[in-house]
């Protein structure tokens, strides 16, 4: 099961119980806010994300993203600090984040606040979808083998039979 899986997992528990929740993309979420025309535009899709009991935020760490970016995300996490949860998924550690949010001076007061009292969980494990693809990489190959070794008793077959007329 991978960190994404995790992830809704807790959302759909949290529903189960009540509360409302959010799930979304890092990119999704920060390329919406970023594209706001407008103070009034901004504040309603900031409001968007702040609001929910849960919000999880997957795939932290897979682009880059500019200052603004970083700053956008700085906001959500502090409007959401010690009053709702948030969930953040990432395959990479905190010490690498300035390297998602280059020259962002926010990414350790971001970690600061993401990292108080939370429950951080490392997931070591071989993934999950690589492990699959070479599954069914060896499936397709046996079945190949398994076709020419066919066709080569069935040539055979021909052959003897061609033979004893």
């Amino acid at each position: 099961m991978g960190k994404s899986t995790i992830a809704k997992n807790i959302a759909y528990q949290g529903i189960i119980h009540g509360h409302t929740a959010l799930f979304t993309t890092a990119s999704h979420m920060l390329k919406e806010l970023s594209s706001q025309d407008g103070d009034q535009a901004l504040q309603r899709k900031l409001k968007y994300y702040i609001q929910p009991q849960i919000l999880i935020v997957d795939e932290v760490g897979y682009l880059s993203y500019s200052n603004r970016c970083a700053d956008l995300l700085f906001e959500i996490i502090s409007q959401r600090y010690h009053k709702k949860s948030t969930v953040i998924t990432t395959n990479k550690p905190f010490s690498e984040w300035s390297e998602i949010f280059p020259n962002a001076d926010c990414v350790v007061s971001l970690i600061d606040r993401l990292v108080h009292r939370s429950e951080i969980i490392n997931i070591e494990a071989d993934s999950y979808r690589l492990k699959e693809a070479k599954e069914e990489s060896a499936k397709r190959k046996a079945a190949r083998e398994a076709k020419k070794t066919k066709i080569k008793s069935d040539n055979n077959e021909e052959a003897v039979c061609s033979t004893q007329s």
